[in-house]
């Protein structure tokens, strides 16, 4: 399934992300060369396959131990738009 060159930009708007035209053709490409591996995948028979719960039999995790944060501006240098050392977004909610 080949991407156009529309479908890259649209979703590279959706992450906010500037690509260059020399990105958006080989992200086309990459893209379109993932999604086809996929086709691959849904080729295969899986019928008599037991659905597992997770791709390993054991899960390792690490310990949970406390760690320093990121400084509130290495957080907000990313945010499309901050107010007062908070984060802006569109109100979700409407007022009654």
């Amino acid at each position: 399934m080949p991407l156009s060159r529309e479908d890259v930009v649209h979703v590279a708007s959706l992450c906010r992300i500037y690509l260059a035209e020399e990105e958006v053709l080989r992200l086309q490409q990459q893209l379109s060369d993932i999604l086809a591996q996929f086709e691959v995948l849904q080729s295969v028979d899986t019928d008599k396959v037991a659905p597992e719960g997770h791709a390993a039999r054991s899960t390792v995790m690490r310990a949970d131990a406390p760690a320093a944060s990121a400084s509130r501006e290495d957080v907000l240098a990313n945010a499309p738009q901050q107010e007062g050392g908070f984060f802006r977004v569109q109100a979700v909610l409407e007022e009654s």
